[in-house]
């Protein structure tokens, strides 16, 4: 596309080292001639261009002397974007229309969309031309079951298409997946340090969180270097025959990670968005065979063998059409897995399983073994129950331990994760059994404590569903970095305290 800027009036790039995360953003006076002869206002979407760059960004306007009538702010994400340096002419001008809101616009009165449809949207979301408001529109559109599964598998090859994809050359590249919505599941280092340890390749990529505490990107940030390039990939997968990098960093389906930066901040994941996401990324790193982890209970994210029945099914269709090998497995979300809720204290957990360690939380290695198990099976063609049983003795051997190190070494570092310096214990008020533990109100108060942008932030839970409790005895503990997170995690915990709920009617008491 080429520009031809009025050149009479330049403005200058200025670096205000604003962070608006991925939302482009430009600032102006509101004084400015450019706006007055332009028509901009504040939030105006406007076509910014230099000599060799050009995006559209939101338009926000100050007063004071933040900046001159001759300057253009930029935030971080928009001078990144355009690689600019300081006083860099600027010209702006009205973008033309994106056509693609008109077919958000028409799936907001469920209207089906065309691959092609899809295709222009997800093109425009990763050209940067929607705004943080135009994602929000699409995922509420796609939102619940809006979307059919022609609609899910077309979103699903528009999202590949969109970024980088990775050819490995081998028959067999295996990958995992958990639907998540339960706290402190993090079996995914564990397993693949097993099935690399078994001689299988997985190069794993793994998102950021989007509605929890923690995901397995954020987790194995505070163990080793997570940002790769897809030359450095390549490299430690094919040095180690895995590797544990962020998803975002290698650009595979890089619609995806604008999409679950809106998607965290509305605590929305909908079911076909969900399964495009997921298989987009699977897909555009050259799996070829791939367990889906549903876990199912009660304030999981699926609550019903019904639920996990239907999302599994349409798992296996767009896959099916895909050509992509998938095994889905029901799993306990009744509640949390391991100890560690939040980045550094699932880690901790990952430690202690890998090595073997007597402390261990032995659910989180059992779970990490099954769905190690149910791809040995895949892979290898074991009879049921041979795949757990050669999982459980790769982590005894300490050949998981082993792999695992390698692994991270390979990516630059094996680090001890953080320990947060502000603690409250939440205590039992009576003797009893624990018959309940909440998901998703655990989860809100890791995430309250300051998981997961504070790495060292979130809960440690001390009981169990069955567990016998005493009077006295500590249930769990909020970590957080500073007071005031802690005191926002507190006052949430001390307003829900069936959080954690016993036999005796009384509640636990903070």
């Amino acid at each position: 596309m080429t520009y031809t800027p009025d050149r009479m009036n330049p403005l200058k790039a200025c670096r205000l080292g604003l962070d608006t995360h991925q939302e482009l953003t430009i600032y102006l006076r509101q004084d400015s001639p450019v706006c007055r002869s332009e028509g901009f206002s504040a939030l105006s979407r406007v076509l910014v261009h230099t000599e060799n760059q050009h995006l559209i960004a939101t338009l926000h306007t100050v007063t004071g002397a933040l900046l001159s009538p001759g300057e253009i702010g930029f935030s971080e994400s928009a001078w990144k974007r355009m690689a600019l340096q300081e006083n860099t002419s600027v010209w702006l001008s009205h973008p033309k229309p994106v056509q693609s809101l008109s077919y958000i616009r028409a799936k907001v009165y469920d209207k089906e969309l065309s691959g092609v449809q899809l295709e222009e949207i997800i093109n425009d979301i990763v050209a940067g031309r929607y705004a943080d408001v135009h994602l929000a529109a699409f995922i509420t559109a796609c939102g619940g079951d809006k979307l059919n599964i022609r609609e899910i598998t077309d979103l699903t090859k528009a999202m590949v298409n969109s970024g980088s994809k990775i050819e490995w050359g081998l028959p067999l590249v295996v990958d995992k997946h958990c639907v998540g919505g339960l706290p402190g599941n993090r079996t995914t280092p564990i397993l693949v340090s097993i099935l690399a340890a078994a001689g299988l390749i997985m190069p794993k990529t793994s998102s950021r969180a989007i509605t929890s505490p923690a995901g397995t990107a954020d987790t194995m940030e505070t163990l080793t270097n997570v940002d790769l390039s897809l030359e450095s990939m390549r490299a430690v997968v094919e040095k180690e025959g895995a590797c544990l990098a962020w998803g975002g960093s290698v650009k595979l389906s890089p619609s995806d990670d604008l999409l679950i930066q809106v998607e965290r901040a509305l605590d929305i994941d909908s079911e076909g968005q969900l399964i495009a996401s997921v298989l987009s990324k699977k897909i555009a790193a050259g799996a070829t065979h791939v367990v889906i982890d549903i876990p199912v209970g009660p304030t999981a994210k699926v609550r019903s063998n019904e639920a996990a029945e239907t999302l599994s099914n349409n798992f296996k269709a767009v896959a099916a059409t895909l050509g992509l090998n998938i095994s889905v497995m029901f799993t306990d979300g009744s509640q949390p897995v391991g100890r560690g809720i939040g980045p550094a204290l699932e880690a901790r957990d990952i430690l202690e399983v890998l090595q073997n360690a007597p402390s261990m939380p032995l659910d989180l290695r059992q779970r990490s073994a099954e769905v190690a198990g149910a791809m040995l099976e895949m892979a290898k063609g074991l009879p049921p129950g041979e795949g757990l049983k050669e999982a459980l003795a790769i982590l005894d051997s300490g050949a998981a331990w082993a792999k695992f190190q390698a692994i991270c070494l390979a990516q630059g570092a094996l680090k001890s994760p953080p320990i947060a310096p502000y603690r409250y214990e939440l205590i039992a008020s009576t003797d009893g059994v624990v018959t309940c533990i909440d998901n998703r109100k655990l989860a809100k108060v890791a995430k309250l404590a300051g998981a997961p942008a504070d790495l060292a932030a979130g809960v440690d839970l001390h009981c169990k569903i069955g567990d016998a409790v005493l009077s006295h005895q500590p249930l769990l503990t909020i970590h957080a970095e500073s007071t005031g997170e802690l005191s926002y995690a507190v006052e949430y915990l001390e307003e829900h305290l069936d959080i954690i709920e016993l036999s005796s009617s009384q509640k636990a008491d903070a």
